[in-house]
């Protein structure tokens, strides 16, 4: 196996041949290794839920798959394995949910944590119709925090649905009685349905995964996003650089990985403690470098710009650099393969939650209550690490690219003003968007998220499709290690805008933004169901009436199976990009691939394929528009003048060289 044959990013090529050179293993090493994976568990045909199997499910010619001991059919199998992720997933986004509202809870005006965006605060009780008047700001932070954490484990009612979520789409989940209660109980209910002897109906279980994960889209995903906005600031618009480039020589460089911005929060402020600078000159070092990893890098970039370092599948070539002094995490998307391979070079590597614990890490647990003594005392591991560095070692490569990141729901209207800025009535609202899309100045828009995958060459598939979108006038929002492919492409830099088709050349251009924007950690996708909930009530119509579309090209982990249940739930199409372990289910393949779209206006699209992908895409978007033209009873009125032949013909470059 060569660099070339794992990813088209030379950083990683470049470091994937330098593990080779040191002795040290990958993940491709070991997926290489692994050779060809069970062919029960790739179709979702094993079933462990108790100890009379693993029952592996195999066609019975003639008279189609077998069953389990205990009766159980192919469907029900794969209908339960399916469910589990999604309750798995909303667990993962929504314990991280629930942490933020911990630290809200505990935040004061001289306090480790305070809160950034007072405004923010206020339009969430607001909403939460939590009384303000004539009350410290910190006691309102304080009922706000428990009135959210009181949304995991309320005994009665429905979970307190957005604002943004348009009538008709809360009337189609109530009509499917998949309204989600507690989120808590949504996540028991699935384990308790999966549990032997209980639930034998795909179309049920399918039902209760999507209540499950409508949990984590409107309740632990969204409360996490908008209540770290309180307490550590809404993003701004920032500059800065992406890939492993970003490591300095003769600094000390510190990777932050995970997904809890209460630590990566507090690392960025300690890493400016005059005693720690001082402690850095002394062991020899320039100063002290933060890069971020994964959704972590998301957090801390869009609200201090602090660089991004790489995605998921690079956090072992960070190591490999031998310019690491310290990976620091906390939660989710972490190799156990750190620990063995930071002892082949310096880097320490340390855990910190008591959820995540590894076997043989440094373990320094990061404490809320204490956090910046708790960060400073991580710190100092790092920067003393610093003299053990072997210098012949060390490999920083060259690649790196400038990115415009930060853009929250808000910051996104901001900007679009600048389009009809000439009517002082519409600014600050939605419209712009809407206007856009109306007019087909912008065809579409979709969100591309989710993780990598070593089935996929790395970043490989979220390019093609991203290009494709933009040379066909559709703006791309990204969140979690998708943001992140994107800015190493240099596809969230302004100059990106020279491969658009000219709508979205002359919309990139007017309102001085990159075309594919960056909105945040996987987390974060609520900004994303903001956006899109708003503008449909802007024209009164549902979410599935807009020209706009998901898709995840390299997702692996069990949060991405949450995420794309609850984004079709909401009507929006999904793309998948690698086929999920539902093929042994023939019925579950039906309804989640056809029948869903009854239910819910929407369904999930699986093609490996990035340009076809992405041509799918672009002609379900076009079908929509038909549609949508016609609900919207008018285009909206531009004068938006462009070099139509130049901007095409760099889009059918683009295009051309893709290809």
């Amino acid at each position: 196996m060569k660099g070339k044959d794992i990813s088209i990013d030379s950083t990683t090529i470049e470091l994937f041949d330098k593990a080779k050179s040191d002795g040290v293993e990958t993940i491709w090493d070991r997926k290489d290794a692994m050779k060809t994976p069970c062919g029960f568990g790739e179709k979702g045909l094993c079933c462990r839920n108790c100890s009379m199997g693993p029952c592996r499910i195999s066609p019975v010619s003639g008279r189609g798959a077998q069953k389990g001991l205990c009766g159980a059919t192919a469907d029900i199998i794969v209908s339960r394995s399916y469910a589990r992720m999604v309750a798995a997933g909303t667990a993962a986004h929504s314990d991280h949910g629930r942490s933020i509202l911990h630290v809200l809870h505990m935040a004061s005006k001289d306090g480790n944590y305070t809160v950034k965006d007072e405004k923010k605060l206020l339009e969430v009780a607001k909403r939460w119709k939590i009384d303000t008047e004539d009350k410290d700001i910190y006691e309102i932070a304080h009922e706000v925090a428990e009135y959210g954490l009181n949304e995991y484990g309320k005994s009665f009612g429905y979970l307190t649905i957005p604002d943004f979520v348009p009538e008709r789409r809360k009337e189609i989940w109530k009509n499917l009685d998949i309204i989600p209660r507690a989120i808590d109980r949504e996540v028991v209910t699935v384990m308790h349905s999966t549990h032997i002897g209980c639930t034998g109906d795909a179309e049920s279980m399918i039902k209760l995964s999507m209540r499950t994960a409508l949990a984590d889209g409107y309740g632990g995903s969204y409360m996490g996003t908008e209540i770290s906005d309180v307490l550590f600031g809404s993003p701004s618009t920032r500059e800065t650089e992406a890939n492993l480039g970003v490591l300095e020589e003769n600094q000390v460089n510190i990777i932050i990985h995970g997904h809890e911005p209460s630590l990566s929060e507090m690392i960025v402020l300690v890493a400016d403690d005059p005693e720690l600078q001082e402690l850095a000159r002394e062991v020899g070092a320039d100063g002290i470098n933060i890069a971020g990893m994964c959704c972590t890098g998301n957090e801390v970039v869009m609200r201090h710009g602090v660089k991004i370092a790489g995605n998921f599948l690079q956090q072992e070539l960070a190591v490999i650099t031998g310019a690491v002094e310290a990976v620091i995490v906390d939660v989710q998307c972490i190799f156990p393969s750190l620990v063995e391979l930071s002892n082949h070079y310096h880097t320490k590597f340390i855990t910190t939650s008591p959820k995540a614990r590894i076997k043989d890490a440094t373990h320094i647990e990061f404490n809320e209550s204490t956090a910046y003594g708790s960060a400073k005392t991580i710190l100092k591991e790092a920067i003393l690490n610093f003299k053990r560095r072997d210098r012949e070692k060390v490999f920083i490569p060259s690649s790196k690219s400038h990115a415009t990141v930060g853009f929250s729901y808000k910051n996104i209207i901001r900007h679009l003003d600048k389009v009809v800025n000439s009517n002082i009535d519409v600014a600050g609202t939605v419209k712009p968007l809407a206007d856009c899309l109306a007019s087909g100045v912008l065809r579409g828009a979709v969100g591309i998220v989710g993780c990598n995958n070593p089935k996929k060459v790395h970043d490989e598939s979220m390019i093609q499709v991203i290009k494709h979108l933009i040379a066909n006038d559709v703006i791309v929002v990204a969140t979690g290690c998708a943001a992140q492919a994107a800015a190493k492409a240099g596809l969230m830099c302004r100059d990106a805008k020279d491969l658009c088709g000219g709508g979205l050349y002359r919309v990139c251009e007017l309102t001085d933004i990159p075309p594919v924007l960056h909105l945040g950690s996987c987390v974060d996708n609520t900004r994303i169901l903001t956006v899109v909930g708003e503008v449909a009530k802007h024209f009164d119509l549902d979410m599935s009436d807009l020209p706009v579309a998901g898709i995840a090209p390299e997702w692996m982990s069990e949060k991405a199976i949450a995420i794309g249940t609850y984004v079709v739930s909401s009507g929006i199409n999904t793309w998948l990009g690698v086929v999920p372990q539902i093929l042994g289910g023939p019925e579950v393949v039906d309804i989640l691939t056809n029948r869903i779209e009854d239910w819910v206006g929407a369904k999930f699209h699986v093609e490996t394929d990035g340009h076809e992908c992405a041509k799918q895409m672009i002609d379900a978007i076009e079908e929509k528009r038909k549609k949508f033209e016609e609900r919207v009873g008018h285009r909206a009125k531009f004068d938006i003048k462009y070099e139509e032949n130049k901007v095409q013909k760099m889009a059918n470059a683009v295009l051309n060289r893709s290809s």
